[in-house]
């Protein structure tokens, strides 16, 4: 570990959201010219480094205490003069702290006490001004071009001991001087002052009548942690590392954690930390990195204060490789630590517990997060791969069959069929949600997984109890609060739905496309139709290639009275899938409401948006549906041949006397159970859920003389026997 004696300058924008808030763009324009004109130059001529930029502010090292406060000073005399002609409330303005001390290098950053105790100096400083600590004013006084105002010492926020605290006087006339000791006037008239207390107490007094006393709880994010090997092979691991603590974290009664899903969009560039307090709301934020090198691996951490940019703790951790968890612990403790959150016995055992002690096995597991992340079909297929292989090196390795469950499920709901068929995905998915819970029941994951399944088998009951474990075992897991969110919803207590889908998008405000769906319809049940078009919207534009997203937002278009929208939206979606979306493929998608009458309601609404009856836009006249006998008679026990939408293609149906069926076309195979069921033909297979999926026949002019239509298949035929 390098440490080194360095003068640090710590630099933030004084009323910097402001700014943004009022003109983001005229404000970006000015502070760039600020940069290129008056700082970057200035920093230049007394030779400082800049070590990190942040969105309102930066961190500078000098060789030369000296020289960093002549720079502070040049700077601030700089920006006066330059901003002296607008309005005050348009000026820019800096507040700049400088300290001398002992830093940390690592790379081209650098940590420690040296660089927290600069920034809160900044802090500290007024609009416009300069602080300096003790140390520094003891190597630049009578030796920069400056003044300086003893405030005596003070203790900052963070750290150990008092430091003695200098203002810096920029005007020439005070150059050399050093004024007395004394108080820092306070802001506000000490009248004004008391009255202010007296009205926030009583302000507190009332609403402690009104409101249910919540404790604060901090939040924080982890950004995903970057790979510094130089091997992009690498990167699976660094995101793995990022994960797991998140997941850890997650599992903190005390603490909101944000997903890694929101967090993503700040990788690779650095953390601008008033745009992620802004749009993530945390306190603080985790950035840190990995370093593996052979049977070494470094990691580096560290925890800052998203309003201050103060580092609240880093540390450095050299270790083998096969010690990865006991440094992920060691890590993890210390940010639980400096959160200051005191984890329960049972908290602190459930993160304790390594996922493996197979390091090999654990490799697999987090290349397999990485190919499951993509969401697309090669990647699953490759995911549960490399799941079979960590639980095969290690058949106690619980969180690896709880990512198959969760990996599984993603496939069946999806209806990935050339990666697994419906009912082995539905198989895998309860078997490895099953043997995770029996290695490990602290795990959320595969409670929320079997939640998802037990719903659209109709368990409603139990799916809830497992919703509601999943979350209980992690208070900040997403997919835990989504799948509750998903069980109610199905249930048709929608209240409950909305509050955990609020919960989720609190966790995390970048839900992915299908949880953003998800989320709409709960509004939309709810009777939010604004939040419902808003969240839909959304999941469309992170995904708009996803018609059935569409489809969503056309009812929500309809239950708004936007009508034109509604069919403008249904219209946009049925040209990417014109199988699936269909009056006939929703009532088969979204069977499992446990109250018919809420289908009936978003039935309703896709009809006013336009939504067809049956698939590929098949209409068929009442008066040449075949009746239950006549279907009977036409195709029990017989082949049917004819041409399958769409393109009509070439496809045969063998069905036998007890309904045994093979269906073939250029691009399908099938083997189903085939029966009517009043006048309906129903195929029964272990697609669409196991659900049997019935469907008129017509009789129609021309050849084939007969049509088959379900959810699925618009089938046009005639008995080849």
């Amino acid at each position: 570990m390098e440490r080194r004696l360095t003068a640090i300058l710590a630099v933030d924008v004084v009323g910097y959201s402001r700014l943004m808030g009022e003109d983001e763009v005229g404000t970006l324009a000015r502070l760039k010219e600020c940069r290129s004109e008056v700082v970057d130059p200035t920093i230049a001529e007394f030779h400082g480094r800049i070590i990190k930029l942040m969105g309102d502010g930066a961190l500078v090292e000098f060789a030369s205490v000296v020289d960093a406060v002549q720079c502070a000073a040049a700077i601030q005399r700089k920006m006066a003069e330059r901003e002296q002609g607008l309005p005050e409330a348009r000026r820019i303005r800096f507040r700049i702290g400088v300290n001398l001390g002992d830093i940390i290098v690592e790379g081209d950053d650098i940590y420690g006490d040296g660089v927290n105790i600069a920034a809160r100096l900044e802090s500290q400083a007024e609009p416009g001004g300069i602080c300096i600590s003790g140390t520094a004013f003891d190597h630049a006084v009578h030796k920069a071009d400056v003044g300086f105002e003893n405030h005596g010492e003070q203790r900052l926020k963070n750290i150990t001991d008092p430091v003695r605290v200098y203002g810096v006087l920029l005007d020439p006339s005070k150059a050399g001087k050093v004024a007395s000791p004394g108080r820092r006037r306070p802001r506000w008239p000490i009248v004004a002052a008391a009255v202010a207390a007296f009205v926030i107490a009583l302000a507190a007094t009332v609403l402690a009548w009104q409101w249910p006393r919540t404790p604060h709880r901090p939040s924080v994010a982890v950004l995903p942690f970057a790979n510094l090997s130089g091997d992009p092979g690498q990167d699976y691991l660094a995101e793995g590392i990022t994960e797991d603590l998140i997941t850890d974290l997650a599992r903190l009664s005390g603490l909101d954690v944000i997903a890694g899903n929101s967090v993503s969009a700040h990788e690779g560039k650095p953390p601008v930390l008033a745009d992620i307090r802004r749009e993530l709301g945390v306190n603080f934020l985790v950035e840190g990195s990995v370093r593996p090198s052979g049977n070494q691996i470094r990691i580096n951490a560290q925890l800052i204060d998203t309003a201050s940019g103060d580092h609240v703790w880093a540390d450095r951790f050299d270790r083998r490789a096969a010690d990865m968890f006991s440094v992920q612990d060691e890590m993890r403790k210390e940010i639980v630590a400096a959160l200051d959150i005191e984890p329960s016995a049972v908290e602190a055992e459930r993160m304790a517990r390594p996922p493996t002690a197979n390091f090999e096995a654990y490799d697999y597991f987090l290349r397999g997060e990485q190919a499951a992340r993509t969401g697309r079909p090669p990647g699953l297929r490759e995911a549960l791969d490399f799941y079979a292989k960590a639980a095969a090196l290690d058949p106690s390795f619980a969180a690896a069959f709880a990512a198959d469950a969760r990996t599984a499920v993603y496939i069946w709901r999806n209806a990935f069929d050339d990666v697994l068929q419906a009912a082995p995905a539905r198989k895998r998915a309860y078997e490895s949600a099953g043997r995770a819970l029996q290695l490990n029941p602290d795990l959320s994951l595969p409670y929320a997984m079997l939640a998802i399944l037990q719903n659209v088998d109709g368990r409603f009951e139990e799916s809830i109890e497992s919703a509601k474990r999943a979350v209980a075992l992690g208070p900040g897991d997403v997919e835990a609060r989504v799948a509750l969110g998903y069980v109610y919803l199905f249930d048709g207590r929608f209240p409950e739905a909305a509050a955990a889908i609020e919960t989720a998008l609190r966790l995390d405000p970048n839900l992915s496309p299908i949880d953003r769906q998800i989320a709409g319809i709960v509004f939309f049940f709810d009777g939010d139709n604004e939040r419902a078009i808003a969240s839909l919207e959304r999941a469309h534009d992170d995904a708009p290639g996803v018609g059935n997203i569409l489809i969503s937002l056309g009812a929500a278009y309809a239950r708004a009275g936007r009508i034109a929208d509604a069919r403008a939206a249904v219209t946009q979606g049925l040209r990417f899938f014109p199988n699936d979306d269909s009056i006939a493929g929703v009532k088969m998608g979204w069977a499992h409401f446990r109250n018919e009458q809420n289908l009936e309601t978003l039935i309703s609404a896709l009809r006013q948006a336009g939504l067809p009856e049956w698939p590929y836009g098949f209409t068929g006249e009442e008066r040449d549906r075949l009746k239950g006998e006549e279907i009977t008679g036409l195709v029990i026990g017989h082949t049917l041949r004819g041409l399958a939408e769409p393109g009509a293609r070439p496809a045969v149906m063998q069905i036998g006397k007890d309904g045994q069926t093979a269906f073939r076309s250029t691009v399908q195979f099938i083997t189903e159970t085939v029966f009517v069921n009043q006048d309906l033909l129903c195929e029964q297979s272990e697609n669409v859920f196991g659900r049997a999926d019935c469907g008129p026949v017509f009789r129609r002019k021309g050849e084939p003389p007969f049509t088959f239509v379900n959810s699925r298949v618009v089938f046009h035929f005639s008995p080849a026997d």
